[in-house]
């Protein structure tokens, strides 16, 4: 997904995201960017486990 951006555009973004956000609001949006992307891995986790456990018991 992002191997096509390059080093050029995330410097891009992460200029726009200091001038619209300012650079006391940037680690507050990194850690909610983080909580949410760990909430999301353990989610899919959870997901996958289950279906394979479901798939275990049914056989």
């Amino acid at each position: 997904m992002f191997s096509n951006i390059g080093i050029p555009g995330l410097i891009l973004i992460l200029v726009l995201a200091l001038i619209i956000f300012g650079p006391s609001k940037l680690p507050e949006i990194g850690k909610a960017f983080g909580r949410t992307l760990k909430e999301f891995k353990d989610a899919t986790r959870e997901l996958v486990s289950d279906k394979t456990d479901t798939n275990i018991e049914g056989k």
